[in-house]
């Protein structure tokens, strides 16, 4: 029995053209396929930064509003203890006093039920613009994982 040992050594089965292009045809495909990746990775920050931006933005209005709010609860607070001081000045009776008095807690109590409701309304409004972004934004990214 005689070995062949010229087909051993031989690379004559080896073609370094189509090794060559196998090669490239990888080296393409995985440049392509990193240019995708990158283009989805640009996008998803871009998406990820213009959602910050508009939170940042709902979060600056809420917060002025809620801001306004509260300035507008002491102003008016204080007008009401001014004017109830101003009246206290006036008393000629106990009975007058207690009356007074009464009003005046009971208006303030009805006010600050109000003024709480309007800060309460207005902080929930600011929660929601700021939640509005992040809960698309969420949605959207879900959405690319669901099945077609």
């Amino acid at each position: 029995m005689a070995y062949r040992t010229d087909d051993v050594f031989s690379f004559a089965a080896f073609d370094p053209a189509k090794m060559t292009d196998s090669f490239r045809e990888f080296a393409e495909k995985g440049a392509a396929q990193s240019r995708e990746a990158y283009a989805r990775m640009k996008a998803a920050a871009e998406d990820a930064t213009k959602t910050a931006e508009t939170t940042m933005q709902s979060a600056q209005a809420g917060s002025v509003e809620i801001g306004l709010k509260a300035i507008e609860a002491l102003r008016t607070n204080a007008d009401l203890s001014l004017s109830h001081v101003e009246s206290l000045l006036g008393l000629k009776s106990v009975a007058e006093f207690l009356e007074l008095q009464t009003t005046y807690i009971r208006k303030q109590a009805e006010l600050t039920v109000e003024q709480a409701k309007s800060i309460q309304d207005a902080t929930r409004k600011m929660a929601d613009a700021v939640s509005q972004p992040s809960r698309e934004a969420a949605e959207k990214a879900m959405s690319a994982f669901k099945p077609v």
